[in-house]
Formats: structure tokens, C-alpha cells, sequence
């Protein structure tokens, strides 16, 4: 079962939507795209959405990819402004194969020929626009330092003197209809539960940016079970318990926040929206939760923070470089910019096999000479994956823990764990907490379901008095109030959600984050309500059956958390 055909189990109350392009006329394959923009949006804000069809989401991949590996070959030696030389078009557009590769961005001249072979996404997205003006492509993804930080000095050729001719773009069917979808797409207001982002985003994202933020590795196996698992525990609902006041606040790392759940990191924001992670952070700002920004977005860290409003709380989610020191020089500025707390990723030492993802990459690979010869056979199969192998270190071990533990003060969390023995072994290092999580199903196919191991671990850290030592998190699969409830009382701290918050933010941008927001409050809200508790510290284990997730029937125990092992109350005449 693919992950489109499990998206259609979850279009709900939007299906009575559906959008009105289907009864618009059609319009002409060939019209340009300036004659649609002023239908769907500014200019600028749309023109941003149809670069990325063409290549801005392999070459943001890139950059982000690639960040620390280059920025610790080439950050001492910044790119200078001094003694520019001049390169006029005709000199640029000489420049246009693969084994002499120049492009201008934002006025300036760059020799990415030694870069080609870097590129995770295949060489295509560059050579494309070699010896050619890429500004169009690259500002919508990336940071505004990606280049002075992440590109050799040396690569710098000059200011670009002169005007290129502005080339005619022609959209096809398929995204003169992804245009108008835009254009009547459902009001915010419409927006009733979590899953009606998910819908509007496929509906409205390039086909490239929905296969790279929807995939997950192999059969999708684990992306399922992630949400499965939670069908699977069944609550026990308490009577006549006075409800009237519910409180959602609680606190994560010694953070107080409005509600126990938080935005998960997630990679390359803009592919959806402009505002990209600076739109999250608002939108958190607003719903006052916390937001966790990663190593790969498409802003700058700098940027981000920037945007969070007085006192708004964010974190830090690491990628550990085979170059240490600029890991410690990440932490150490996260340090300096307020960030509170430093989650390690440790379960992507390579990139999974997300082929919905590579399939997008090498249609965009066929119709281009890869290797600047026109005999050369070039293998694309591998894209950001081979990338990212070489950016993320595949030697992180326990040591590397205790390092970034002693470097700074700030709360160090390990994201990635799936199973009980190395959260035992997260509590005997002294972390601060642990993210129960299999990258949202996008690494190992067949990796248990966050919620699977929560109920494992959680009985043998209070056996082991364990639970108090560190706090547990969860990520992946979380689509409703009730999910988080569920984790909740099986003992995780807080819960983490990605996706969800990524197509808010790409439908609706910062009100589409704050909306989302908005729905999981209420959700609990109502939830708690009718399970019979007041605040986030009543939920506890007896409050759940978690032996369906387990394949068990009502004549089976499973450790000391169901409730057959229970002290039951006194009834007293009040």
C-alpha cells in the first residue's frame, strides 16, 4: 500500500472541498507564467513556486547537504569583495558544460565545475543554468550566507557586468493546473483537523518538493505503522470527574510551553513556502510552543531565531560532521543565540532508500549530458543520499556523546533511539533526554513504531528508577490530540510532530502553523474531557490498554502498565 493510496484514508471533512479547478476552464499549455501570477498571489511569492519545479529542490538539498563538509574545508577563508573582476554575459554563457561550469547568482560570478560531482541531486540542476543566471533558483531555497559560508574562495570568478537576457518561461498542463489549485485553494477556515494540511499541500506542491517531503524509505512500512500504532491503544475513560477547567501547559527541559507537544525538525521549509523555517518559527511564536530547527533548513539558523518573538523557546537539532569542530562550532553558537536545548540526530548515518523521492531526481536527470563529454555513463540513483553519507558522520558513537556533554550546558538530547536497551544505556550517560523516533519511517524500513517502544522502555526505566533521570519524547505518526494523549501516558514528556506542521506551513504559511496549533490544543482540550482528567500530569498508564499494540487479548498481562496490576479506589460517602 503506497503512501498516496493511505493519504486517501485520511481525507476527512475535506473531501466535500474538492477543489473548484477541476470545473475552471482550461488554459493553454504554452501560457507563460506571468499571465497566471496575478490569479494565485504576488509575483514574487509564485514565481518562488514554479523555479522550484525545475531543480531549486536538488540544489537546496545541496547546499544544506553539504554545509558542514564544505564549511570546514573553506570557512577560514571567506569569499572577498576586493579587486572584482568584471564578466560581461557573453563571457558567462562560454562557460556552460560540465567541464567548465560558471553561473551567476545575485550579480556574482561562481566556478562550480569541482562542485558538479559533489552535488547530491546529480549535476543536471547546475548545468542547466550554466553559463547562465541561477539567482531565481537558489533564492527561494536557500540561506542568505549559504555562499559566502559554504563555497571556496577561490571559486568566486567576479561581478557580473551587464544585463542577461530574461529567459521565457512555459508551463506546462500540469502546472497551469497546480497554478489554479493554488488559486481556489480551501479557505484557512476550512482547515478542521491536522490531515486537511496534508491534503491541500499534495494538492498544491510541485511534484518534486510532495515526493521529497511525503517520502520514506523502501515499502513505506514503518511511515504506516508510525500512525498505526497509535489505532492500536485504546483508552479508559474516567466518569463523573469535575472537567470544567482543563490546563495544557506543562514544561520540557525545564521550558514552561503552552501545550506538550512541539515542531519537529524538518529539512528544507522553503521547497514549500517562502518564509520557509522563519514561517514556523512565527507561527510557533503565536501558538507559543516550542520549535526545533534543523541542521538542513532552508534559513539560516541566524535567521530563524531572528524570527521568534520575546521570550519564545526553540532547539537545535544536530547532525554530527566527521569534522567535530564544526559540530562544537554549531553548538557553541546555538550557545550564543538562546537556543535551549542540542537534540544529536543518530539514526541517519547514510540517507534511507526513499525512492519516490530518487524518482523525481532522475526524471529531472534524463534530459541533460551529465558528464560534459556526451559518452560518459553517469550514475544518478544514488542523489542526496551519497551526499548526505558524506556530510553525516558513520562513526558517531557514545564517546561523541560525553564530548558535546562536557562543551556546553545546554540540555543534550539524543533524537533517533528505537529500542529500550540504548535508552537505558542514554540514562547511564547522563543525557538529558531521548527522542523516541525512526526518522519519520525515512531511514529503516521495518524500524518499530515510536509508540511500540515507548511501551517497552517505559516500565523498565521506572523499574530501574530510571524514569526520573531523563525525559522521553516521541516523534512520528502524530495526527490527533488523542495520539498525544496516548503517548502521554504511556510516559513520554512531550511529543513531536514534523509533516504535519511542514504542509501548514506550505498551504497557509504562518497562519497555516498557527491554525494547526490551534486544532491540537482543542483537541486535547476536548479529549481530556471525556477521558476524565484535568492537566498533563494526571495522564498515567492507567489511563490506557496497550494490549492490542501488542497482539494481545484481555486474558494477557504485559508488563506493569496495563490495568489488571492496578490498586483500585475506595468508594467514600462524601
Amino acid at each position: 500500500m503506497s503512501g498516496r493510496l493511505m493519504l486517501q484514508g485520511y481525507r476527512s471533512s475535506i473531501k466535500a472541498t474538492v477543489f473548484a479547478a477541476r470545473n475552471l476552464r482550461p488554459l493553454q499549455a504554452s501560457r507563460k507564467l506571468s499571465s497566471i501570477l496575478p490569479k494565485v498571489g504576488s509575483e514574487k511569492s509564485q514565481s518562488s513556486r514554479k523555479i522550484l519545479i525545475k531543480g531549486g529542490l536538488v540544489i537546496g538539498i545541496a547546499v544544506a547537504a553539504t554545509t558542514a563538509t564544505i564549511w570546514s574545508q573553506s570557512l577560514a577563508s571567506p569569499i572577498s569583495n576586493d579587486d572584482e573582476r568584471k564578466v560581461t554575459p557573453e563571457e558567462l554563457a562560454k562557460h556552460n558544460s560540465g567541464t567548465d561550469c560558471w553561473v551567476a547568482i545575485n550579480g556574482k560570478v561562481y566556478d562550480l565545475t569541482e562542485f558538479l560531482p559533489q552535488h547530491p541531486g546529480g549535476r543536471n540542476v547546475i548545468l542547466k543554468r550554466a553559463g547562465k543566471d541561477a539567482s531565481k533558483v537558489f533564492n527561494p531555497i536557500h540561506p542568505p550566507d549559504a555562499i559566502s559560508k559554504f563555497l571556496p574562495a577561490d571559486k568566486f570568478v567576479g561581478v557580473l557586468d551587464g544585463e542577461l537576457p530574461e529567459e521565457e518561461e512555459v508551463l506546462t498542463d500540469a502546472e497551469i493546473e497546480r497554478q489554479e489549485r493554488i488559486a481556489n485553494k480551501p479557505p484557512l477556515s476550512s482547515m478542521f483537523n491536522v490531515y486537511d494540511f496534508e491534503y491541500v499541500a499534495q494538492n498544491i506542491l510541485d511534484e518534486a518538493a510532495w515526493a521529497y517531503y511525503s517520502s520514506a524509505a523502501d515499502d513505506e512500512i514503518t511511515l504506516r505503522e508510525n500512525h498505526f500504532a497509535y489505532h492500536k491503544v485504546f483508552f479508559r475513560p474516567r466518569i463523573l470527574v469535575d472537567v470544567t477547567n482543563i490546563e495544557l501547559e506543562t514544561e520540557m527541559l525545564g521550558i514552561k510551553t503552552s501545550a506538550p507537544f512541539y515542531i519537529s525538525a524538518t529539512a528544507l521549509a522553503k521547497l514549500g513556502h517562502p518564509e520557509g523555517e522563519v514561517g514556523i518559527a512565527k507561527g510557533a511564536g503565536r501558538g507559543d510552543i516550542i520549535q526545533m530547527i534543523s541542521t538542513l533548513a532552508s534559513c539560516s539558523l541566524d535567521e530563524t531565531v531572528a524570527a521568534a518573538k520575546e521570550g519564545q523557546s526553540q532547539w537545535f537539532q544536530l547532525y554530527v560532521n566527521s569534522d567535530r569542530e564544526v559540530a562544537y562550532n554549531m553548538i557553541k553558537h546555538c550557545e550564543e543565540l538562546g537556543i535551549k536545548g542540542i537534540f544529536v540526530t543518530v539514526d541517519a548515518p547514510s540517507l534511507g532508500n526513499r525512492e519516490k523521492d530518487r524518482r523525481m531526481k532522475f526524471t529531472e536527470d534524463t534530459d541533460v549530458d551529465l558528464s560534459g563529454d556526451g559518452k560518459t555513463e553517469v550514475n544518478r540513483s544514488n542523489g542526496a543520499a551519497a551526499a548526505l553519507s558524506s556530510f553525516i558522520d558513520t562513526a558517531v558513537t557514545w564517546k561523541d556523546i560525553q564530548e558535546f556533554k562536557r562543551r556546553t550546558n545546554l540540555p543534550i538530547v539524543i533524537k533517533g533511539v528505537q529500542r529500550t536497551e540504548d535508552v537505558i544505556l542514554a540514562a547511564e550517560h547522563g543525557v538529558d533526554g531521548v527522542v523516541l523516533s525512526n526518522h519519520g519511517g525515512r531511514q529503516l524500513d521495518g524500524a518499530p513504531p515510536a509508540l511500540q517502544v515507548l511501551a517497552e522502555c517505559m516500565p523498565v526505566l521506572r523499574q530501574r528508577g530510571l524514569d526520573k533521570k531523563l525525559e522521553v519524547f516521541v516523534d512520528g505518526g502524530i495526527r490527533r490530540g488523542t495520539d498525544i494523549m496516548k503517548a502521554l501516558c504511556l510516559g513520554a514528556k512531550g511529543v513531536g510532530l514534523g509533516r504535519p506542521f511542514l504542509y501548514a506551513n506550505s498551504a497557509y504559511g504562518p497562519d497555516g502553523v498557527e491554525k494547526a496549533i490551534d486544532i491540537l490544543k482543542n483537541e486535547l482540550i476536548m479529549n481530556m474531557r471525556l477521558l476524565g482528567v484535568t492537566k498533563i500530569s494526571d495522564l498515567s498508564p492507567e489511563f490506557v490498554d496497550t494490549r492490542p499494540l501488542f497482539g494481545l487479548t484481555a486474558n494477557d498481562r504485559l508488563f506493569n502498565n496495563n490495568y489488571l496490576d492496578i490498586e483500585f479506589p475506595k468508594f467514600k460517602d462524601e
